[in-house]
């Protein structure tokens, strides 16, 4: 989930200045093609794609790649036989080839152009045509839908592609999607290690509550905040089939009524934390699809904020890796007891 936080870096922080890309992974690695770091003019570094004996040694090639404003490939060759030493310091004995790109230019545009994508809960694909020296490459974006191919036909181009370039080309393909976004309806004390817990796990996260004196950053760091009534907030959240909802204002009316409005949407999840009793009358005569889950959380016999917040979290992961596929009344007929929360 660290694509997002690499994309969110390159638009709050100037001090942006190389992308560093797996483009070729041969033999075992710690990280596999496609993973992408971000290296900073003052040092630092958003994501990683090595346990870190790899860091310290691209991080001297920024200046160069920054200064000349063209993109450099570096090769790591840890198999055994060649370089005893690569291998047993990174834990691997693979040959990986890593694309440093300036993050200015079209690289800029495509990577501001890909964080927008995300925003609206979008996929997208980055197309590079790169050539043989690996100076000169041309960017594409291209829409993406689960189970399509790359290129598919709905296509963003940054210029007009690479026709007119008549270097051999290879083609790398890079897909990005949205960060998943948890919505956590209620911000008490309760909610805190979960929004943390959340944060932690990699979702995308955002409190929603009426309550402006509960929704501070103090209270949530690293959490998007949205203050408003249940109506006012379904129509700012934008609700998408990607997202997971928690709710947990503790106040049944708003509960309901954020329930009621949030269920005219199709969702990835939404999980009502309470009884079971209470939730079957907050619910009254809605439809209960497959996604709404309650209790809320995986029965480990939780008990307080933080003990829930990991029943709560790992069901979260668990519908995001696609190994928990039962339904809310399969877990009903299943859990013979009410759960007090």
């Amino acid at each position: 989930m660290e694509a997002y936080d690499i994309l969110q870096a390159v638009e709050s922080n100037c001090q942006a200045r190389v992308l560093a890309t797996v483009i070729h992974v041969e033999g075992h690695a710690y990280r596999k093609q496609g993973a992408i770091m971000l290296l900073m003019a003052d040092g630092s570094m958003v994501g990683s794609i090595s346990p870190g004996c790899l860091e310290a040694d691209l991080f001297a090639y920024v200046p160069a790649v920054w200064e000349s404003q063209k993109s450099q490939m570096v090769e790591y060759d840890m198999r055994p036989a060649d370089d005893f030493g690569w291998g047993e310091t990174i834990g691997c004995g693979g040959l990986i080839r890593i694309l440093l790109e300036p993050v200015s230019g079209e690289m800029l545009v495509s990577l501001l152009a890909i964080k927008a994508f995300l925003d609206r809960g979008e996929a997208v694909q980055l197309v590079r045509e790169i050539d043989d020296g690996y100076s000169g490459i041309a960017y594409s974006l291209h829409g993406y839908e689960q189970g399509q191919q790359p290129y598919p036909t709905t296509t963003y181009l940054l210029k007009d592609h690479v026709s007119d370039r008549q270097s051999s080309l290879s083609s790398h393909v890079s897909l990005f999607k949205p960060k998943p976004r948890v919505i956590v309806f209620g911000a008490n004390a309760d909610a805190m290690p979960l929004v943390q817990m959340a944060v932690s796990s990699g979702f995308r996260v955002v409190v929603a509550d009426w309550r402006e004196a509960y929704c501070t950053e103090a209270r949530f760091p690293g959490a998007e905040i949205e203050v408003a009534f249940p109506e006012q907030l379904i129509m700012q959240l934008k609700l998408n089939a990607q997202d997971y909802i928690v709710v947990m204002s503790h106040q049944f009316e708003k509960d309901a009524l954020f329930v009621k409005e949030a269920m005219k949407f199709s969702l990835r999840y939404l999980g009502i934390m309470g009884s079971r009793e209470r939730t079957e009358k907050l619910l009254g005569g809605i439809e209960r699809p497959e996604w709404l889950r309650y209790p809320v959380g995986l029965p480990i016999g939780s008990e307080g904020p933080v003990e829930n917040a990991v029943s709560i979290v790992a069901e979260l992961i668990s519908i995001r890796r696609g190994v928990d596929k039962a339904s809310s009344i399969e877990r009903v007929e299943r859990d013979s007891r009410s759960r007090l929360w």
